[in-house]
């Protein structure tokens, strides 16, 4: 009997000894973020946002607003402490026919958070040498510098460069930089050693406001940051996306009140008037947007939320449409 006793304790801890931990390893961190690229298909269109990094910026850049309402914003979205965190952000678009890139990041231009466009193009199974076509939203450092390698030689060999002509005729003026306040003008410098080269190989060329870049892009007016700031406007097959490149630096801030600025708009009260008629028309058509200081991939819809008032609706992650034949 005591026999038998022993061997029901015996069977009745194998299941226990069965579900018991197993001792492993430990694994070491790995330390590394995933590639900086999200692709979203329109209409024909494949779209791949492109994430050329983040800088932190002083909550003092932003105009037109009391400390206290900003720091209230900031916090509500849980950001802004004690400096604000603003994404750069680039967009590839294949139409099926062109590679075209809106944007090229900064390179290495502004420190060491910034400069990885080109990183994550090939991440994302693209080569610079693929693109037929680079528009440029406006020629500050962080949205044309990737043009370049660390050497000043130029990425994209065989690919026209698109600028408006308002800001080529400013940024890439000696005159104009000559009466622009000290602080500023190394930007103007930093504009014409990015083009150089283009320019003389006659890849650069310029554009007005309403032109059609590429079958299905459409340069749109959007000056005041810039004196030629340009959004634009992509289609196929009915839809529609609105890459309006730096209306917004500050989404916790400036889509609930479009009236502040920042320290870089060039031109503070028609950067305002271009904020709010932009948000009025997104909110109304409901098509989708990209900016290139919303948090990555920056590709989401606005909301109007009251007179004036309105709010930035990320997109969700979601796959791909498999091809026909898949």
């Amino acid at each position: 009997m005591l026999k038998l006793f022993r061997y029901i304790l015996i069977l009745a801890a194998i299941p226990l000894m069965a579900f018991a931990p197993l001792v492993q390893a430990e694994a070491p961190k790995v330390a590394t973020q995933v590639p900086g690229y999200y692709r979203t298909q329109l209409g024909q269109f494949e779209i791949t946002a492109l994430y050329d990094g983040a800088i932190e910026l002083d909550v003092s850049l932003l105009k037109n607003a009391k400390a206290a309402d900003l720091q209230r914003l900031l916090s509500r979205m849980f950001v802004g402490s004690p400096k604000m965190q603003t994404a750069v952000n680039a967009y590839l678009i294949n139409t099926g026919s062109q590679l075209v890139l809106v944007d090229t990041g900064a390179a290495k231009l502004f420190g060491p958070s910034l400069g990885y466009v080109l990183q994550n193009m090939k991440a994302a199974g693209y080569e610079p040498a693929q693109v037929d076509t680079v528009i440029i939203t406006h020629l500050h450092g962080d949205h044309m510098g990737g043009l370049n390698d660390a050497s000043g030689q130029p990425l994209f060999a065989k690919a026209k460069i698109l600028v408006s002509q308002a800001d080529n005729d400013f940024w890439l003026s000696q005159k104009v930089a000559d009466g622009a306040p000290a602080k500023v003008q190394p930007f103007f410098k930093m504009a014409r050693d990015t083009a150089a080269p283009y320019l003389a190989s006659g890849q650069w060329a310029t554009f007005t406001d309403g032109s059609v870049l590429a079958p299905g892009i459409r340069a749109v007016k959007a000056n005041g940051h810039t004196p030629g700031h340009t959004a634009y406007a992509i289609e196929s097959d009915g839809q529609k996306l609105l890459i309006w490149g730096d209306v917004v630096h500050s989404h916790a801030v400036q889509f609930a009140k479009p009236g502040v600025s920042i320290e870089f708009d060039i031109d503070q009260k028609q950067a305002i008037a271009t904020r709010r008629s932009l948000m009025k028309a997104m909110a109304a058509s409901k098509s989708l947007v990209a900016g290139m200081h919303l948090p990555f991939p920056g590709l989401g819809h606005v909301r109007a939320e009251g007179k004036g008032s309105y709010s930035w609706v990320p997109i969700e992650f979601a796959p791909l449409p498999k091809a026909a034949g898949q």
